[in-house]
């Protein structure tokens, strides 16, 4: 029997089988995709991420970021990151940065999917495998979540989409901008010495050449470049009503998900991770959803607050505006969220 079963092999899976095998404990690694997976999201990775990937030895490149820039029309706020840098880096080469220092520390990480899950009071059996303890990262739109019947139906309310597309273009900033509109955000992480992401949240689903008319400004920077294909997710939010049942915990996205408008997905999805190995390692399952609630915190309030606000027209195009206002502010916000 091994100790830790992980049912999805992306960072959040990744990182919580490395933190295992550094307690001393058994991982096993089950993903359907072979590495490296690829996903639509931001990649820009806050400066506690970044502490977090440099703890499980864990060494990527790509650029720096000194902090978040909010843009409208003229209008402009931005605020640094103090004493630490974030990241910006494709989110293939932070995969195959993670597989590699899994399998360097012995995790074996085994092609299939986690279906049925089977427990009892001191083990877990799924896919095939038998484990004390198994921990679930399989995304966003988590079946495993569903399986343990931890899903929330309050998750489909103001569905918001993301899509992201990279452009072959120098980075001009060493910031990540977030472009806002009446319908939604853009947002800009240089991720290369010539390559930029640029991901779309909104809550209308149009195509990409379409939400970016919505941003004028940055599509005429963009025009003309040679650009890769759209990647889209959603619905973004996703609740689940406990992070725990049984023998069985979930982590990252799987956790349930608020919105990518804050850009933590990454740092939260290496701290929960590394949350859930602390309460097994402990033998205490039961003591992690209150330690989910306090790592996530923030981020929830902070994110929740600015949908609110971005959810209308009137309310949406005053969020750049009092941020320019009150300079101090935006800073606290984003100092809280690094």
């Amino acid at each position: 029997m091994i100790d830790v079963l992980v049912a999805g092999g992306g960072p959040a899976g990744l990182a919580a089988a490395i933190h295992a095998a550094g307690t001393g404990m058994e991982a096993v690694v089950v993903e359907p995709r072979p590495a490296p997976v690829d996903k639509a999201c931001g990649e820009g990775i806050m400066p506690s991420g970044v502490a977090a990937l440099r703890s499980l030895g864990v060494d990527v490149s790509g650029r720096d970021l000194r902090g978040i820039r909010y843009l409208d029309g003229a209008c402009r706020a931005e605020a640094t990151f103090r004493d630490r840098f974030g990241l910006g880096v494709r989110r293939t080469e932070l995969h195959e940065a993670l597989y590699q220092r899994a399998l360097d520390i012995g995790v074996k990480i085994v092609p299939g999917k986690v279906g049925e899950i089977h427990q009892s009071h001191d083990r877990v059996r799924a896919a095939g495998l038998t484990a004390r303890w198994l921990i679930a990262a399989d995304g966003l739109h988590s079946p495993l979540r569903r399986a343990l019947g931890l899903d929330s139906p309050g998750g489909a309310g103001h569905r918001r989409y993301g899509l992201r597309r990279h452009y072959l273009i120098a980075p001009w900033a060493d910031f990540v901008e977030v472009h806002w509109s009446r319908h939604g955000e853009a947002y800009v992480t240089p991720v290369g010495d010539n390559l930029v992401g640029v991901a779309v949240l909104s809550r209308h689903r149009r195509s990409y050449e379409e939400h970016m008319a919505g941003f004028p400004v940055l599509a005429e920077v963009l025009r003309d470049r040679e650009a890769n294909s759209v990647r889209g997710a959603g619905p973004l939010r996703q609740r689940a009503r406990t992070q725990w049942s049984g023998r069985a915990l979930l982590v990252g996205d799987a956790a349930g998900y608020v919105d990518a408008l804050t850009g933590e997905g990454v740092a939260l999805a290496l701290a929960t991770a590394a949350a859930a190995v602390r309460c097994l390692s402990a033998a205490r399952p039961q003591d992690y959803p209150a330690q989910w609630a306090r790592l996530t915190r923030r981020h929830r309030l902070l994110t929740e607050g600015l949908l609110r606000a971005a959810r209308y027209p009137g309310t949406a195009r005053l969020i750049v505006p009092a941020a320019h206002r009150v300079p101090a502010a935006f800073r606290a916000a984003v100092h809280a969220l690094q």
